[in-house]
Order: C-alpha cells, then structure tokens, then sequence
C-alpha cells in the first residue's frame, strides 16, 4: 500500500519565492534562472495582489507550485485568474499534491471574488483539470504572438 505524503499548501510572500522559483526553473526552464528583473517583477506583482504563487511542501520540501494571475475582467464585471504556471514533482504526481494546490486555489479565488478561473493546457495535463471540474471552452481558441526582446 502506498502511503500519500502530509501535504501543506502555503501563498509565498515576495521574500519567499527562491524555493518555489527554483523548483519552476528546474522543471520549466531546464535549471535556467529567471533574469533577476524578472524575478523583481514576480515579487512585485504579489504584492500589488496581481500574482498569487501557492507551494506544496511536503518533508521539508517544495513538490508543487501553482502560479495564479488576477486581473479585473469589464465583460465579466469581476476578477479573472489564469493558472499560468502549474508543476508537481513526478515523484509525488498522484498523491494529492495537484488536488491541493487546485483546492488552495479554489479558496483564494473564493476569498477575492474571483468569478473565472481559465487555463491553458496540452493533452496530457487536460484529463487532471477535467477530473476537477474544469471543462474546454468551446468555441475559443488561443492566439498568441511574440516580440523580439
């Protein structure tokens, strides 16, 4: 029988990101860091309240991290949030850490009045959120366009 890990999910102030950063830039950026401006406007953005990072921490460790953007929405008259970053360690994928991370969402979103919550997903991933309540918008689909910075 396999045992599930404690999990504990806490919102990182902006002097608490390294832990959760590091784990994202392991696992989105192949161990690459953030610029450090980028890193400054991370914590800035926590806090004017436009960017929530939750982390899982389980044993002492970080093992998840969800990366949530607010903004206000005219045509739904209310907040907007998107999951912008979303990562759980393979080891621990499974156990509960993802549910935690969507539940500790879930409530903050609550707390803020948050009416919409959105993300973009590939197909492996979609079957998690779908599990949860998440479900396609049909109809919409996602445009995007870079810049040379």
């Amino acid at each position: 029988m396999t045992t599930s890990p404690r999990i504990e999910v806490r919102t990182a102030a902006p002097d608490e990101l390294a832990e959760p950063l590091s784990l994202l830039e392991e696992s989105l950026r192949n161990g690459n860091l953030v610029p450090s401006p980028f890193a400054g406007q991370l914590a800035r953005a926590i806090e004017r309240g436009d960017l929530e990072v939750l982390a899982a921490w389980s044993n002492g460790r970080v093992v998840g991290v969800a990366v949530l953007s607010l903004r206000p929405n005219v045509s739904l008259g209310a907040l907007f949030a998107s999951i912008e970053d979303f990562y759980v360690r393979p080891e621990v994928r499974r156990r509960g850490v993802g549910r935690a991370l969507l539940g500790a969402m879930e409530d903050l979103c609550k707390e803020r009045g948050v009416s919409y919550v959105e993300v973009q997903t590939d197909g492996e991933a979609a079957s998690f959120y779908e599990a949860l309540g998440y479900e396609p918008e049909p109809g919409v689909r996602v445009l995007s366009r870079s810049y040379a910075l």
